[in-house]
């Protein structure tokens, strides 16, 4: 077993890859966000979302690619435990694409499917490799939608399908860092 150890002011544990944490800091940038809609797909109400990096684009291709890819995914919701709801994330990233299928599940829980491809070709997509986790850019989304989720949802108050519709209209929208 490994003691813990606190960490002495302006002294870096040795397993911190200063050069790598720097690169990334000098090459962080914002990248933009903006809702596509709440659509029905394999009986849920699917929130979509495009992350788009520099110079990059989800075309309505790749956003019905995406949508078909969490319908296959989606239909299988119920063996996981899914409520009905999901986010759908369809990001153009610099490095490739990606499609992340994040449902509600019972006991306050959720469900992640990442799938990736290379750029702009959607009929490449694959389930990402085993413990592949969202990005930066990614993440934000999701952690605006865990609030949506938790405000209008859990919280709120009156008839379900009220709800529901003020859950679908919190979106997330612009630059994201």
């Amino acid at each position: 077993m490994t003691d813990l150890v606190p960490l002495s002011p302006g002294r870096l544990p040795a397993p911190v890859t200063t050069g790598e944490l720097l690169a990334l800091a000098a090459n962080h940038h914002a990248r933009t966000v903006h809702p596509l809609g709440t659509h029905e797909a394999s009986g849920h109400l699917v929130k979509v979302y495009a992350i788009e990096a520099p110079g990059r684009e989800v075309a309505a291709q790749q956003r019905s690619a995406a949508l078909r890819l969490a319908a296959d995914h989606l239909a299988t919701g119920g063996a996981r435990g899914s409520l009905g709801l999901a986010v759908l994330l369809v990001h153009a990233g610099g490095d490739g694409d990606y499609v992340l299928v994040h449902t509600w599940i019972e006991g306050y829980m959720s469900d992640l499917a990442i799938f990736t491809g290379p750029a702009g070709a959607t009929g490449q997509m694959r389930p990402g490799r085993q413990g592949l986790a969202p990005c930066v850019w990614e993440a934000a989304v999701l952690a605006h939608e865990r609030n949506a989720f938790s405000r209008h949802v859990l919280s709120g108050e009156g008839e379900l399908a009220k709800r529901l519709t003020a859950w679908g209209d919190d979106v997330m929208s612009g630059e994201v860092r």
